[in-house]
């Protein structure tokens, strides 16, 4: 079977039968780390899955040997959205990622079967691509803390791993700034921002997100194919070719700016790690105020078709700590 062949059986699986969740594990006989690879969480996100079937083509034909811990692949977390090519089935399934007694909706049904395999694991590499050309990176979740929203102890670890990915940027912040768009919707933070990544610290383990490009782009495949091996390397789980690691500074997100308006627009079309200046004008609102940086540092995730009351755009600087 070809990969070409193997990504259009994964589809027509997921049409025909989207209440079913697949995946595969491997286990060495030699001890070490569990890692837990997911593709398609967002069903139009789909690099993932096709890099998942390449590694499950490797592994299955001997081009890919575990030496030690376990390996679990899920190339299609979403099957609805997937089938769909939807970022949703009936909800974003990277929000409230939490298991329900009672579950309301397709993606809780999922999260009920995807929590306790997450659980069994000590590291996920979750597999995204974005909706403007952009660079990829990496993301990561809080410093060590032992606040009450999320506390964390392996910051140290997850850092390492999101710099053995093979992407040139890491990103760092992400429920804190989150949690800020909730209350500038006038809402009281919750598990809405509890995802995939946040559910497996929450357990005692530690993930990484990396975002591998564009949607459409095929490049980001490969992206995500390298982020694999990564850290398989990392983990030294299998010796695979691993690509450089990333020495630079992070980026912390600091900000982020909700959509007023249908008739919103940004200035130009930003691209996620665009420089800008203090005072440099990034959107127009609909009576013409302009929108601009409170601070030196990038746009991130800029999104100019976002719903109204949604995240328009993030702001972002060099992490100094």
């Amino acid at each position: 079977m070809t990969l070409v062949t193997a990504y259009h059986e994964l589809l027509r699986r997921a049409i025909a039968h989207p209440e079913v969740l697949h995946w595969q594990t491997w286990a060495a006989l030699a001890p070490g780390p569990s890692l837990v690879v997911l593709g398609a969480v967002h069903g139009n996100e789909v690099c993932g899955a096709h890099a998942i079937v390449r590694a499950i083509d490797d592994l299955t034909h001997g081009r890919l040997r575990l030496l030690r811990g376990r390996l679990t692949l899920v190339p299609v977390a979403n099957p609805m959205a997937f089938a769909q090519n939807t970022r949703e089935g009936e909800r974003n399934l990277n929000r409230r990622f939490v298991p329900q007694p009672k579950p309301r909706d397709y993606e809780d049904r999922i999260t009920r079967q995807l929590a306790p395999l997450l659980a069994q694991h000590e590291v996920l590499l979750d597999l995204h691509s974005f909706h403007t050309p952009g660079e990829p990176f990496a993301m990561v979740g809080p410093r060590n803390n032992g606040g009450p929203r999320e506390p964390f102890a392996l910051a140290t670890e997850e850092m390492a791993l999101a710099r053995a990915l093979g992407a040139r940027q890491v990103v760092e912040g992400w429920l804190e700034v989150y949690d800020r768009a909730a209350r500038l919707r006038g809402e009281t933070p919750d598990d809405e921002g509890i995802g995939t990544n946040e559910y497996m610290r929450g357990q005692g383990g530690y993930a990484v997100t990396i975002e591998c490009g564009q949607h459409e782009n095929p490049a980001a495949i490969d992206v995500a194919a390298r982020a694999i091996h990564g850290a398989l390397a990392h983990l030294e789980m299998a010796q695979v070719p691993a690509p450089p690691r990333l020495a630079g500074p992070a980026t912390r997100l600091k900000d982020v700016v909700l959509r007023a308006s249908p008739a919103d627009r940004l200035l130009r079309d930003w691209h996620s790690f665009d420089p800008v200046r203090a005072g440099d004008v990034i959107g127009l609102r609909a009576d013409g105020t302009p929108v601009p940086a409170p601070r030196d540092g990038c746009v991130l995730f800029p999104h100019p078709e976002a719903d109204v009351g949604q995240e328009w755009f993030y702001l972002a600087e060099p992490d100094e700590g």
